[in-house]
């Protein structure tokens, strides 16, 4: 019995802080303490630089050769390969009208890594995980956006172009952050104090700001609607991908903090900033709203299953 209670104790104290401060923010929201314009610029700024800080800081202070596992990101980036292009096919099959096809695969495949993975990460595994998953987060997001990008296009019978992508791409807050920690990591280059200070302020910041601002943003009135496409997408978003991508990587040996980075990461809700691009390209935007209220709220529960599971048996 204790060693139920033991593993019940971990997997709540993963996902337990999450869900108050997401809790918060709807809170605060109906109150009239978090407004559209605290939301939106509170958001920007967690994307544009408090994130993109938190990252940095995070791989600066971090040898790579010694944290990042090569294997672990090879894996994982396969993995979302490979499960993009069977929700892609299935897609076909499942999902009416066909312009809401992308909607659905994105939803099911694209993960708000930098939020709530960050955060289900860090909160098993303190400073140790945000380190591993800094890196691992940075190469992922990359792939998920250029097969978002696919996915919608391809539904929505738009063409990008490669141009396009590869902009978007290099203009990524997130990418810039870790792409200018790398150097600062691999020559092991010591910033100053004022520096270092600085930053960790910006960088303590984003997380709970984040989530807050997350929860504020959330409306579960609009679930009444689209409802099919929506239950769709949140079946493949937290119990598909992250039951075949965490089974997968079991298979190959992971264990441990790397198996566990693997499955939170995958688990978390869909990612906000999908809304925003299928809103850009004309898209169902409803329905992409509906997903990211659903997959937020099966997030917290189907993400505590997980981690008692694997921690039951000894796998994390």
């Amino acid at each position: 019995m204790s060693d139920f209670l033991a593993i019940l104790s971990f997997s709540f104290s993963v996902t337990g802080p999450i869900f108050v401060l997401l809790g918060l923010g709807v809170l605060l929201r109906r109150t009239g303490m978090l407004t559209d314009g605290f939301i939106d610029a509170g958001s920007k700024l967690v994307f544009t630089i408090a994130l993109p800080t938190l990252l940095f800081t995070s791989i600066a202070k971090t040898r790579i050769a010694e944290s990042a596992n090569a294997g672990m990101i090879a894996y994982g980036l396969a993995a979302t390969l490979a499960l993009y292009i069977v929700l892609e096919w299935s897609a076909k099959f499942v999902v009416q009208p066909e312009r809401d096809r992308g909607v659905v695969v994105q939803g099911a495949f694209r993960s708000n890594f930098g939020v709530v993975g960050l955060a289900y990460c860090v909160n098993a595994y303190g400073d140790a995980g945000l380190a591993a998953a800094s890196l691992y987060l940075g190469l992922v997001t990359i792939l998920v956006n250029v097969l978002a990008v696919i996915t919608l296009s391809r539904s929505l019978h738009r063409s990008q172009g490669v141009g396009r992508i590869v902009r978007g791409i290099a203009t990524n807050p997130l990418i810039i952050g870790i792409l200018l920690a790398l150097p600062v990591s691999a020559l092991e280059i010591r910033l100053p104090e004022l520096a270092l200070r600085s930053t960790q302020y910006l960088a303590d910041m984003t997380l709970p700001l984040a989530l807050l601002c997350t929860g504020a943003s959330l409306d579960f009135r609009s679930l009444r609607s689209e409802i099919a496409s929506t239950a769709l997408a949140a079946l493949g978003k937290l119990v598909v991908v992250p039951v075949l991508l965490t089974l997968g990587a079991a298979a190959f040996g992971f264990r441990g903090i790397e198996l566990g980075i693997l499955m939170l990461m995958a688990s978390a809700p869909s990612a906000a900033a999908g809304y925003v691009m299928v809103r850009a390209m004309g898209g169902n935007a409803t329905l992409a709203a509906n997903i990211i209220a659903l997959t937020t709220l099966g997030s917290l529960l189907t993400t505590s299953l997980g981690v008692m599971m694997l921690r039951s048996a000894g796998l994390i």
